[in-house]
């Protein structure tokens, strides 16, 4: 029988259809990127999330963690899970809310009051509900969210009110609500990349730093330090992502399979930030710098005034307060 080339062509569309329908998904090797240091709690856990879906994929899958700021800024590397060029990122909220104003609702000040607090917060309903605009709005997945611990202020000098706040070169990340709150304080808030800071402390390019203890402890940051403030002023969330370009293209089993791996091991994040900050604390006690706790009256009327700017750039901000004050 005769065929035509029409014919032929249309047969190996067909079967090449079936084939392509019926194939499995294929192996890939993925690439996480992260700003953290490689003994950091963020590292370790994209790393316990490479080993555990290598074995959960039976070696289908892997993944390659870039730590340290090695494939750029939190920005660069948004911009490359945009496009496809970085499959995957434990990410600060931060970075987020800089594209999403309404992800800065998770920086009011004293919103949690503590480390177990805000991660009641962020496992909360209201918490996972916002990540459903990120792949319109951002071009990522968001699959949950975990912690670098609470925020404290280290500093050069002595600090025993506000007052002394004001007017201090005060490193912060590069995002907008913490740059209010610092505004609103008086103080002068200096965006810095972490790799910066520690010699901006010894050399006094900055006379004081925006900080969780974790990072104070294995930066050694305390060397260059007087005293350290115990605030708990902010928390400081972390979310992790997937380009949604390569999210699209995974079949629904590892669509699944991926992003119930992966949340479980950003999730964890929280627990070891409930666990180890009061020893993270304890140690910075002893290493011969000032530590003083602090609460909310030390900051005077500042909660309001940033609330007061902040109400219509995140409207999610009383649901995430009614959030905060069921959880307490």
């Amino acid at each position: 029988m005769k065929m035509t080339l029409k014919g032929f062509t249309k047969g190996a569309v067909a079967l090449g259809a079936m084939m392509l329908i019926g194939a499995p998904a294929m192996a890939k090797e993925f690439r996480l990127g992260l700003i953290t240091p490689p003994p950091h709690t963020w590292t370790k856990a994209a790393q316990a999330f490479g080993a555990e879906l290598a074995e959960k994929s039976g070696g289908k899958h892997s993944i390659s963690v870039f730590p340290a700021r090695q494939l750029g800024n939190e920005a660069q590397m948004l911009q490359q899970l945009q496009t496809g060029a970085l499959d995957m990122a434990f990410m600060t909220v931060a970075e987020v809310s800089n594209r999403v104003p309404n992800f800065g609702a998770f920086y009011a000040p004293y919103l949690a009051n503590d480390m177990t607090h805000a991660a009641a917060i962020l496992r909360s309903d209201t918490a996972r509900e916002m990540l459903a605009v990120l792949p319109q709005e951002t071009g990522v997945v968001g699959v949950g969210y975990g912690s670098a611990g609470m925020r404290h202020i280290l500093s050069r000098g002595e600090v025993k009110t506000a007052d002394d706040l004001k007017g201090l070169k005060l490193r912060i990340t590069p995002f907008d609500p913490i740059l209010d709150f610092y505004n609103l304080m008086g103080a002068a808030p200096t965006p810095m990349p972490l790799p910066a800071v520690y010699d901006a402390l010894a050399n006094g390019q900055v006379d004081a730093i925006d900080m969780d203890v974790e990072l104070i402890n294995v930066l050694k940051y305390y060397e260059h330090a007087d005293t350290l403030l115990i605030s708990n002023h902010m928390m400081f969330p972390m979310v992790g992502l997937i380009s949604a370009r390569v999210y699209a293209g995974l079949s629904d089993d590892d669509k699944a399979m991926i992003s119930e791996i992966m949340a479980r091991h950003v999730d964890s994040t929280l627990d070891v930030y409930i666990a180890k900050s009061p020893v993270w604390e304890e140690t910075l006690n002893g290493v011969g710098i000032t530590v003083k706790a602090v609460d909310a009256s030390f900051f005077g009327d500042v909660m309001g005034k940033w609330e007061d700017i902040w109400a219509a750039k995140a409207p999610s901000l009383p649901a995430l307060r009614a959030a905060a004050e069921a959880t307490k």
